[in-house]
């Protein structure tokens, strides 16, 4: 098998899921991904997830990680204080098809996020269990048992800024207006690669100062509406979904439009991984 060098470019967290994403300079990496991402989540009165999908505007929802809380800011509200050592009454929410244990986070959020989306909702903060073992798919992650927080199916999403470079200029060429790397809320920007050459790794090592990390890049991640939310406006178009289309779709998952891949850690819990740390990717053939 081949190798390529790579480099960590940009590393992301996504405390709320749907909600705006947090640039890190450094990342614990724990057994659900990185530490944190996905931890919280907002739902209906049935119990029932949120996310960009059908209420673009959660792209507005700015997170900060501030010592021992975190503090949530949307436009014409008041900042919320969340603790992050503190939880309220043990509940059951849905994520897609799976029930898990969470905790409500109290009425405070709850008028925050109800009030701030609007639409008569009655919608709950909550924050997932630590003691819930939800896992990813093992049609495609083998022998890892790899756990997932309130993420849609996996604990990290891996993109390669060469990716984008290529889809912005295909964007240029249909005379659409180049996007971010946060349309695609990776957790992990890779560079000094190939445009695409994620399709074909089998696994990353980074050498962090705890020892080898190691990631398997198991499942190419399929690609909803939210790439055409706005993540600057919560304004909805067509793109980049209508130009990912004309090249994107893999026929392993049913022509699903790919962007990214999705990994599981194999080796390095409790690792630091820092931007810029040098990464050795293998090709699988």
């Amino acid at each position: 098998m081949s190798d390529l060098a790579c480099t960590l470019a940009a590393l992301f967290v996504h405390p709320v899921k749907s909600c705006a994403g947090i640039a890190l300079d450094e990342a614990l990496l724990v057994e659900t991904g990185i530490d944190l991402d996905r931890a919280w989540m907002v739902v209906d009165e049935h119990s029932d997830m949120l996310t960009q999908r059908e209420w673009p505007r959660l792209a507005l929802v700015q997170p900060t990680l501030k010592g021992e809380e975190m503090v949530l800011r949307a436009p014409g509200m008041l900042a919320l204080h969340v603790r992050l050592d503190t939880v309220e009454d043990a509940t059951h929410v849905r994520v897609w098809g799976d029930v898990v244990k969470a905790y409500d986070m109290g009425a405070l959020a709850a008028q925050w996020f109800s009030d701030y989306l609007g639409g008569g909702k009655r919608l709950r903060l909550v924050r997932f269990d630590p003691e819930q073992q939800r896992l990813a798919d093992p049609q495609w992650t083998g022998d890892v048992q790899a756990e997932t927080a309130f993420s849609d199916g996996f604990p990290l999403l891996v993109a390669n800024r060469a990716s984008l470079d290529d889809l912005n200029q295909r964007l240029a060429a249909r005379g659409a207006a180049p996007v971010t790397m946060q349309r695609f809320r990776p957790n992990l920007v890779l560079e000094g690669l190939q445009p695409f050459d994620e399709d074909h790794i089998d696994e990353i090592v980074f050498d962090t100062a705890e020892g080898p990390l190691r990631l398997r890049l198991v499942k190419p991640c399929t690609r909803c509406a939210i790439p055409n939310v706005d993540p600057a406006t919560a304004d909805t178009g067509a793109e980049p979904g209508a130009t990912l289309a004309t090249y994107r779709a893999d026929p392993r998952l049913q022509g699903g439009i790919t962007f990214g891949v999705n990994a599981v850690v194999v080796e390095g819990l409790e690792h630091t991984l820092r931007v810029g740390q040098a990464g050795t990717a293998r090709l699988r053939f």
